[in-house]
């Protein structure tokens, strides 16, 4: 058996999510600080010399064509000129709709280890620029570094944070971002934060009052969250997330929450856990 390449696909949190803006295209202009976990999915990666692309896990719900995944490497394929193809095997551990950047970190671990497998020798910026057609969080996943982020998201502005452990609950809901960036309740008009002033800002989720409305398993697990502490949405959700200074107290907490609400214990970090693997294949 080919040998298998092997990476995974790090959940982020949105530390705030500020929506200062609506553009003509009707995309939203916004605010947000990412920061990355150590936890998520885990890919795995053969090269093909027929030049299919052919995901061998099946999602529920997604068809194996509109996979990101599959249009990830498609479209690397397509730009590149490559004839390779690949086969790609996925451990999918984050949920759907969770706010916490699934689909999007697979689209860029794809992108990442084939241009690896295959040789293309794509720098960061063009890679990024490839996934930012996918979805506007890709590029954070791609460039793999904690970032003050503003435009739809892809203007990226690298930051060094500390690293706190988080308490991540996970709502068995699917939440729909389009539907939660239509809401006629959604506040639009957030004043804008220069990155310098970061330290001082407190920050909020504007997206947070109508998922609440919307979906009350989310508001339950905020309140739920919050008897401990600060409880705060990631992206649109469902996850919502507290941040504390050691493990122990994050795992002395999630004991405490209802067994109805799945919930992991993960660190934060500046640098992804898939950037740090791949840095040692170099």
């Amino acid at each position: 058996m080919q040998d298998r390449l092997t990476l995974p696909a790090p959940a982020k949190l949105n530390l705030f999510l500020h929506i200062t803006g609506r553009r003509a295209d009707g995309y939203h202009e916004l605010q947000t600080l990412f920061q990355f976990l150590d936890h998520g999915d885990e890919l795995q990666f053969a090269v093909r010399e027929d030049g299919e692309i052919r995901l061998n896990t099946e999602i529920e719900g997604v068809p194996h064509d509109s996979n990101l995944i599959v249009r990830a490497a498609r479209r690397l394929q397509e730009q590149s000129g490559c004839q390779l193809g690949a086969d790609i095997w996925l451990d999918k551990r984050l949920p759907m709709g969770g706010g916490i950047g699934g689909g999007s970190s697979d689209a860029a671990t794809t992108l990442l280890a084939l241009n690896h497998l295959w040789q293309l020798g794509w720098d960061e910026d063009r890679l990024a620029a490839l996934g930012l057609g996918l979805g506007a969080d890709v590029p954070v996943f791609v460039r793999g570094r904690a970032a003050f982020a503003e435009g739809v998201g892809e203007q990226l502005t690298p930051v060094e944070l500390e690293e706190p452990w988080f308490l991540v609950v996970v709502p068995q809901v699917f939440v729909s971002t389009a539907e939660v960036f239509s809401d006629p309740e959604l506040t639009r008009d957030t004043p804008p934060i220069k990155v310098r002033s970061l330290l001082g800002v407190d920050g909020h989720n504007d997206c947070q009052p109508v998922v609440e409305k919307r979906y009350p398993d989310v508001r339950n697990a905020l309140i739920q969250l919050g008897k401990f502490t600060q409880a705060r949405l990631t992206g649109t959700g469902a996850c919502v997330f507290g941040s504390f200074p050691n493990k122990g107290d994050a795992d002395k907490v999630r004991r405490q929450l209802p067994a109805t609400l799945p919930s992991f214990v993960a660190q934060g970090r500046n640098i992804s856990m898939l950037h740090r693997k791949l840095q040692n294949l170099d």
